[in-house]
């Protein structure tokens, strides 16, 4: 079993770049509904790839913000996904009575694409440009509607 640390260090009001920017690794998965989502199918989007778990507390504070977040950026071809490491649909659904969210939640139940993603403790985010390649990176929880993060999002938007 994949071992995680939860990162509960303070919150921070920005995105890290990452030292080189590279390809993101492709992935389908389906959300809590039995819909497959492929990194393919938001091509020419920014995209907010968001891995946590219903049992990490970081995780469960910053999803509200998150929420905020995308409802400021929609018009501005920025999409949230969060994947969920481990846990079931039910788990998942269960979740959202108390932290509702208007974006897909993804289920990565065998923890197969964190493999794929450097992801070594949750909440961990990568921040995808509109070309596909990982540009920022944050481990540990953020206020993603603060308008700092909001502007970093939105830069990447030609």
């Amino acid at each position: 079993m994949f071992g995680f640390i939860v990162a509960a260090a303070a919150q921070e009001q920005a995105l890290h770049k990452v030292d080189e920017s590279r390809p993101a690794p492709p992935f389908a998965l389906k959300d809590i509904d039995g819909k497959t989502h492929s990194l393919s199918d938001y091509k020419g989007k920014v995209i907010v790839l968001n891995f946590w778990a219903t049992w990490c507390p970081p995780c469960r504070f910053e999803m509200p913000s998150m929420e905020r977040a995308q409802a400021l950026t929609i018009n501005d071809d920025v999409v949230f996904l969060g994947i969920n490491v481990g846990e079931d649909a039910d788990t998942i659904f269960t979740f959202t009575a108390d932290y509702p969210v208007t974006f897909p939640l993804l289920m990565d139940i065998n923890s197969e694409i964190i493999e794929q993603y450097p992801v070594v403790g949750l909440p961990t985010t990568y921040v995808i440009d509109t070309q596909g390649r990982i540009v920022y990176q944050a481990i540990g929880t953020r206020d993603w509607d603060n308008a700092n993060i909001v502007n970093q999002l939105k830069a990447l938007k030609p």
